[in-house]
C-alpha cells in the first residue's frame, strides 16, 4: 500500500455550502445522530454524564490507556468511558449495522478496519475526522495514508529470540526456517495480525510477490513444527520459559525483556519492514454528544505526553512530529522523524481480505496438522 498521502486541504466552497444547507434543516435533524454537523474545536466541554464507548485492547494494555487518557478524560469532559476490549470488534459492527454501532471510538490494527469499512458505512473519512481534531496537524502524512482511521502509535515486526540458547543469531527473514529451530519457533493463530504480515512477507520472499499465495503456503508447511500463540503476551510467556526460542513479535516485549535484563535480543526484517499500528475509528451513527466526545478523545490521544507515556510502557513510536522519545526509545536508536518511516511497508490488505476465507482454511491446516 502506498504509504504517502495528499495533504489534507479542505475546499472552502463546499464547506459553505454545506454550512448553509445544514441550517436550512430542522431543528431534529441537526441534532439527531444521522446528521453530520457535530465538529470539536479542541476545547473542554461539559458532556453531563454522557458515556462515551471505547473499543480498546485489554490487560496491562486498557490498565495503563486508562491512567495515562481516559481517567482524566472522563474528569474533564464530565463522561463515563465504557470500556470494551473483547476483541474482535468486527462482529459487533456488522451485526448491529451502521446507524447502530456498538463503539463510538475503536482502536483498530489495519486489516480487521479495513474488513469492517469494506462491509458498511460504519466510520466517518479522514476528511472529515481531521477539522475536528486541532492535534492532527501534527501527524506524520502516513498516519492518515490508509483513509480509514487516524494511526496514532505503532510498533515494527522484528524476531524475538533468546540470545542464550541461538547462536548464532538470526540475520535474515528465512532464519526462522533454520533446521535448529524446528518445534522451538513461534508465530500465531491466523486472526492475529502479526501472521498476516508474517504470511504476506513470507508470500513474497519465497515467492514472486505478497500475492504469491502458493509460495506463502508452501513456506508455512516448512515451518511447521512450531508453537502457535493466540497472542504477542503468551507468546513471551513461551519463550520466557524457553519453550521458544525465536518468534515472530512485534519490538515491545522483547526490548521490554531486554532492558529488565532478560536474555532477549531482537532482529528487525531488512528484507521487508511492515509495522504494527495502533488506529482509530469515529463511528459515523453514534450519537451527537458522543460522536463529539470521541473526536476529543481521539484529539487528546495525540497530545504528546500521551504518545511519551504510551512509548515508555509499550515502546510505541509516535505519529505525531512534535513528540518527545521517551529515554527507552532513545537509546535503541529510534528517532521521530519524518524519514523514520520512509521504509516501513504496508501490505495490499485488501487483497488479503478477498483472499481471506482461502488463507485462513489453508493456513489452520497446516497449522493442525
Amino acid at each position: 500500500m502506498d504509504m504517502t498521502v495528499k495533504t489534507f486541504d479542505p475546499n472552502r466552497r463546499k464547506l459553505l455550502k454545506l454550512g448553509a444547507a445544514a441550517a436550512t434543516l430542522p431543528l431534529f435533524n441537526i441534532n439527531h445522530a444521522f446528521s453530520q454537523d457535530v465538529t470539536y474545536d479542541g476545547s473542554v466541554f461539559d458532556a453531563g454524564g454522557a458515556v462515551l464507548r471505547v473499543g480498546e485492547w485489554g490487560g496491562p494494555w486498557g490498565e495503563l490507556v486508562h491512567k495515562y487518557l481516559l481517567d482524566d478524560f472522563a474528569k474533564d469532559f464530565n463522561c463515563k468511558i465504557e470500556y470494551d476490549s473483547t476483541w474482535p470488534w468486527f462482529p459487533k459492527f456488522v451485526t448491529n449495522g451502521p446507524k447502530k454501532p456498538p463503539l463510538d471510538i475503536t482502536n483498530w490494527n489495519l486489516p480487521e478496519m479495513f474488513k469492517t469499512a469494506d462491509a458498511g458505512d460504519f466510520f466517518h473519512t479522514i476528511d472529515e475526522i481531521l477539522p475536528n481534531i486541532p492535534n492532527g496537524k501534527n501527524l506524520w502524512p502516513f498516519a492518515i495514508s490508509n483513509g480509514v482511521g487516524v494511526t496514532w502509535a505503532f510498533n515494527q515486526y522484528v524476531y524475538a529470540y533468546r540470545t542464550d540458547l541461538v547462536n548464532p543469531p538470526p540475520t535474515s527473514f528465512k532464519d526462522m526456517w533454520k533446521p535448529e529451530f524446528a518445534g522451538k519457533r513461534g508465530t500465531y493463530i491466523t486472526s492475529n495480525t502479526l501472521q498476516m504480515d508474517f504470511f504476506l512477507v513470507a508470500c513474497s520472499l519465497f515467492g514472486k510477490d505478497q500475492y504469491d499465495l502458493k509460495a506463502g503456503f508452501e513456506a508455512m508447511k516448512e515451518l511447521m513444527p512450531a508453537k502457535i500463540s493466540d497472542f504477542t503476551g503468551n507468546m513471551q510467556t513461551l519463550m520466557d520459559r524457553g519453550e521458544v526460542v525465536i518468534a515472530v513479535q512485534s519490538d515491545a516485549e522483547p526490548m521490554q525483556a531486554r532492558d529488565k535484563g532478560a536474555p532477549f535480543a531482537v532482529m528487525y526484517w531488512k528484507e521487508l519492514q511492515p509495522i504494527l499500528t495502533q488506529t482509530y475509528t469515529i463511528s459515523r451513527y453514534s450519537e451527537p454528544t458522543q460522536k463529539k466526545l470521541a473526536y476529543a478523545l481521539l484529539n487528546r490521544a495525540l497530545e504528546p505526553s500521551f504518545m511519551t507515556n504510551m512509548g515508555k510502557e509499550f515502546y510505541l513510536r509516535p505519529t505525531v512530529s512534535n513528540a518527545v522519545l521517551p529515554d527507552n526509545l532513545v537509546k535503541a536508536g529510534i528517532v521521530n522523524s519524518a524519514d523514520a518511516i520512509k521504509n516501513f511497508w504496508l501490505p495490499d490488505w485488501k487483497a488479503y481480505l478477498k483472499n481471506e476465507d482461502e488463507i485462513v482454511e489453508t493456513v489452520n491446516e497446516i497449522f493442525a496438522g
